[in-house]
C-alpha cells in the first residue's frame, strides 16, 4: 500500500513493525487463541522496541509521538495477522487521557508502565442499558469524606483479567445544577467490591470480554483523573483515539485478508489461467484495496488533527475513519473468503475466523449507525430524532 503521504520516520516505523509482525504472524495468534492464553511474547517484544508507548510523552518513558505513530503500529501488526487489541485500550485511550489530564502523581505512577508494556489498563464505559449513549451512564460516584464510592455495572470490557487497573467512566452530581456529569476513575484490579465475570463470546480472540460489577468501590481522592468539572472533555479525549485505533485495527485485518486472497488468486488455476486473471475475481479484490486505501487516508487525517490538538476536527474525522475502515474490513474479509471458496472456510487458510472478527470494526466501540447520526447532526446540521 502507498505511503507517499507519510514522513521518512513513519515509513521506517511501518517497515520495522511489519518485520516484527511477520516474525509472529497469524499462526502465532491462532495458537494463542487455541490455548486460551494471551500474546504476551509479542506484547513484550513490541514494548521493548518502544512501539506500545510511541504516543506517550518522552518524560514518562514514551516515544513522544502521537496517534499517527501508534495507529501505524497496530495497522502493521494487524496486516501481519497478529493485531494487539489491547493497544486500542491501554496506550491509546487510558495513556492519552492520563497524559493529557492526569495529575503529576498519576502520570508518574501509570505512564512509564503503560509505555514499556509492564502495566496494562482496561477501559470501562459501556453499560447494559446505555449502549452507545454515554449520556445514559448510570455508574455513579459519590463523595464520602475525602474518598469516593463508585457503584454500577459495565459490559464488554476487554482484557480486565490481565489489566492492572481499569479506567472507569462514571457520573457525579454537579453541586451547582444537581445534574450528573461524566468523570473518570482509575480502579486497580484488586480493589474490594470490584468484581468481574467473563462474557461467553462467539468471537475468537485472545482478549476476553467481561462484565464488571462495582459495589460501593471505595477509592481515594487521587483515583479521580483530572478536573472533576472537565469530565466530558476528558471522556472525548479518550474516545477519539479509540476510533482512530479501531480504524487501524480494521485496516490491518482487511489488508491481511486481502493479501491472502491475492496470493491465492495469483496461483490457483482451475482452467487455463490463474483465477485472478478473471475480472469477476480481480475487480472485487481491486475494490477492496481501494476502499482500504481510502479508509487509511481518513485515519491519517484524523490522527494528524488529533495530534495537532484539533479535538473538534479530529472528532469528525475519527468517526468517519472508523466507519470507513469497518466497512472496508468487512468487505475485504468477505471477498477474501469468497475468493478461496471452500478453502476460505478451512482452518488451514485461517480466514473463516476473521468473518466474525471483522464485525468488531463495524460494531465497536460505536455502531456505524451512531456514526451516521453523528455525521448527520454535526457535519450536515440535520435535526436529531432523539
Amino acid at each position: 500500500m502507498s505511503t507517499v503521504l507519510e514522513t521518512e520516520e513513519h515509513r521506517a516505523l511501518r517497515d520495522a513493525v511489519a518485520a516484527l509482525g511477520k516474525r509472529y504472524g497469524r499462526a502465532y495468534m491462532t495458537g494463542v487463541i487455541r490455548e486460551g492464553s494471551h500474546p504476551r511474547e509479542l506484547w513484550s517484544e513490541a514494548a521493548k522496541l518502544g512501539y506500545l508507548g510511541v504516543n506517550l510523552p518522552e518524560e514518562y518513558g514514551g516515544g513522544g509521538g502521537g496517534m499517527a505513530e501508534l495507529s501505524i503500529v497496530l495497522e502493521e501488526l494487524g496486516a501481519a495477522g497478529s493485531p494487539l487489541l489491547m493497544m486500542v485500550v491501554s496506550p491509546a485511550i487510558c495513556g492519552t487521557v492520563i497524559a493529557r489530564f492526569g495529575t503529576e502523581d498519576q502520570k508518574r505512577r501509570w505512564l512509564p508502565g503503560l509505555a514499556d508494556g509492564s502495566v496494562t489498563m482496561a477501559f470501562g464505559i459501556t453499560e447494559p442499558d446505555a449502549g452507545s449513549n454515554s449520556h445514559r451512564i448510570t455508574t455513579t460516584a459519590r463523595r464520602d469524606g475525602e474518598e469516593w464510592l463508585l457503584t454500577g455495572r459495565k459490559v464488554f470490557v476487554s482484557g480486565v483479567d490481565i489489566a492492572d487497573a481499569t479506567l472507569v467512566v462514571g457520573r457525579t452530581e454537579d453541586a451547582r445544577t444537581g445534574k450528573l456529569k461524566p468523570c473518570l476513575f482509575i480502579v486497580p484490579r484488586e480493589t474490594p467490591g470490584f468484581g468481574r465475570t467473563p462474557i461467553d463470546m462467539e468471537l475468537q480472540a485472545p482478549e476476553k470480554q467481561f462484565e464488571l460489577v462495582l459495589d460501593d468501590v471505595r477509592l481515594p481522592a487521587e483515583a479521580l483523573v483530572g478536573d472533576e468539572d472537565a469530565g466530558l472533555l476528558q471522556l472525548f479525549a479518550g474516545l477519539n483515539p479509540e476510533r482512530i485505533m479501531t480504524a487501524a485495527f480494521g485496516i490491518g485485518m482487511g489488508r491481511y485478508a486481502l493479501g491472502k486472497a491475492v496470493e491465492y488468486a495469483r496461483t490457483r488455476q482451475v482452467w487455463k489461467t490463474p483465477i485472478g486473471a478473471h475480472q469477476a475475481i480481480a475487480h472485487p479484490l481491486a475494490t477492496a484495496h481501494i476502499d482500504l486505501e481510502l479508509a487509511r487516508l481518513m485515519m491519517q487525517k484524523a490522527a494528524r488533527l488529533y495530534d495537532d490538538g484539533d479535538d473538534v476536527g479530529a472528532g469528525e474525522a475519527a468517526n468517519m475513519a472508523k466507519y470507513a475502515a469497518g466497512e472496508a474490513c468487512v468487505s475485504a474479509v468477505d471477498q477474501a473468503v469468497h475468493t478461496l471458496g471452500g478453502n476460505g472456510l478451512t482452518r488451514e487458510y485461517g480466514l473463516a475466523s476473521l468473518v466474525t472478527a471483522a464485525r468488531v470494526a463495524r460494531i465497536a466501540p460505536v455502531s456505524r449507525e451512531m456514526i451516521l447520526n453523528y455525521v448527520s447532526h454535526q457535519s450536515l446540521g440535520l435535526p436529531k430524532s432523539y
